[in-house]
């Protein structure tokens, strides 16, 4: 990543194109819309409500993100949307049952006017959904590509969207891995045409998207741009890509404290988690085979900040265990409860308790609407490929095929902020700080 030696402007309008229109994406497209108009805050927003230190301490100079980095304004952005079920933005809405009447109803017209393209489904990757307003007249899988790519220069027309960017936000698929198809681009053409089994409805977005240079970061721990092909894709049409699964309730937890038993050296015996929820990602989650696409998101955090090879006294054998159950009642409200054996000095006992009632699309909204903001930057500043840097948003972030990225969301937030400094040519803060007293 080379420094731009110019940012181009955040002129004319935005188009955010969310794939998948539920609970999460209705819950962002409600929420700029209230933010916009002064009708509720963007809280957990860090492009609407974050600051950035600037040079020294004593120099007090804190610009608003949005303002340092001049990010595109929520009062340029416009939406769209894949859904394979044909209800607008206010149907889903009320169907997700996130937010309240008062609030839906204050944007009503707003969320009706988001009309959800057809959707691309493979049943056998979400076998809890029956889709019903699907691209059922794609013969190939390049065929379904080429009609998404379709859809999105039609949105480019209506919408007036100078640049575009997407999110995904729909379902956890059933878990595959990447095999030969995924190699290299000629090989991911060729499965696509031979309609490969391997190939899913994430990396069909995901491919046009790169294709029309759209930036794109995938919400869920699906397969999608995390191969070789889309990646070597991404680099040659100069497009910024970023993922995988929203960083928000249970595993947010996880890399806040996770870092502070390893920063003061206490030990981990073992660390048991379960969830319940009762939104569509719950219904679909009760599938094994989704459920592990999941559970490998999940797992992978904790190795990743406590290092056990480096510390095998303290984190050499601990067990890890990770539940999700369904529980309609709850619906969007999930609960997770956490259970820590720590281990202290000369190795006695301890544990923590946790439980977190939270809101699972209210804290992934603010994540869509800031990688989308993020990610148009990062491509007017000429940024392609894998985007480490936003790492802070996922529970699996993407980097370097043989590094491992860092998990911990203390050191994620500053990779972010020196990121940002960098870029615009401010020092870098080590927090060093030295220079007070030398």
């Amino acid at each position: 990543m080379q420094r731009p030696n110019r940012i181009e402007p955040a002129t004319g309008k935005l188009g955010v194109l969310l794939v998948g229109m539920g609970a999460v994406a209705t819950t962002t497209m409600a929420g700029v819309f209230l933010a916009r108009r002064g009708l509720a805050p963007p809280i957990g927003s860090l492009t609407q409500l974050g600051t950035i230190r600037l040079g020294r301490r004593d120099e007090r100079r804190m610009p608003r993100i949005q303002d340092f980095v001049a990010l595109a304004s929520l009062d340029d952005v416009v939406f769209g949307a894949w859904d394979i079920f044909p209800d607008d933005g206010y149907e889903a809405a009320k169907r997700a049952a996130v937010l309240e009447g008062h609030h839906l109803d204050a944007v009503r017209d707003e969320l009706a006017a988001v009309k959800p393209m057809k959707g691309v489904f493979y049943q056998e990757y979400v076998p809890r959904l029956r889709g019903v307003h699907v691209k059922d007249d794609a013969r190939t899988k390049l065929d379904a590509v080429e009609r998404v790519r379709e859809d999105i220069r039609r949105f480019k027309r209506e919408s007036g969207a100078e640049r575009v960017v997407a999110i995904w936000c729909g379902s956890t698929e059933t878990f595959t891995a990447a095999n030969g198809v995924h190699g290299s681009i000629e090989a991911f053409e060729r499965g696509l045409a031979a309609d490969d089994a391997a190939i899913s409805a994430t990396q069909i977005y995901a491919w046009a998207f790169l294709h029309e240079r759209i930036p794109f970061a995938n919400g869920a721990p699906n397969l999608g741009v995390d191969f070789a092909a889309a990646e070597l894709l991404a680099k040659e049409t100069q497009t910024p890509i970023a993922g995988k699964d929203f960083k928000t309730g249970q595993t947010l937890m996880k890399t806040v404290i996770a870092p502070g038993l390893k920063a003061r050296m206490i030990g981990l015996r073992g660390w048991y988690s379960t969830n319940i929820l009762g939104n569509r990602d719950g219904e679909v989650l009760d599938e094994p085979a989704s459920f592990k696409t999941k559970e490998q998101s999940k797992l992978g955090v904790l190795d990743a900040i406590l290092e056990p090879e480096q510390h095998p006294i303290l984190y050499g054998d601990y067990h890890h265990k990770v539940r999700i159950d369904y529980y309609p009642p709850r619906g969007d409200a999930k609960e997770g409860w956490d259970n820590i054996d720590i281990a202290g000095w000369l190795g006695y006992p301890m544990q923590m308790k946790l439980n977190f009632l939270c809101r699972d699309s209210i804290l992934a909204a603010p994540i869509v609407l800031d990688l989308a903001l993020f990610l148009d930057w990062a491509q007017r500043c000429g940024y392609r490929g894998i985007q480490e840097w936003l790492g802070f948003y996922f529970k699996s972030p993407m980097a370097a095929p043989g590094l491992q990225p860092d998990h911990d969301l203390f050191v994620q937030l500053i990779k972010l902020k020196n990121t940002l400094r960098w870029t615009v040519g401010e020092d870098l803060i080590t927090h060093l700080g030295h220079e007070y007293y030398d």
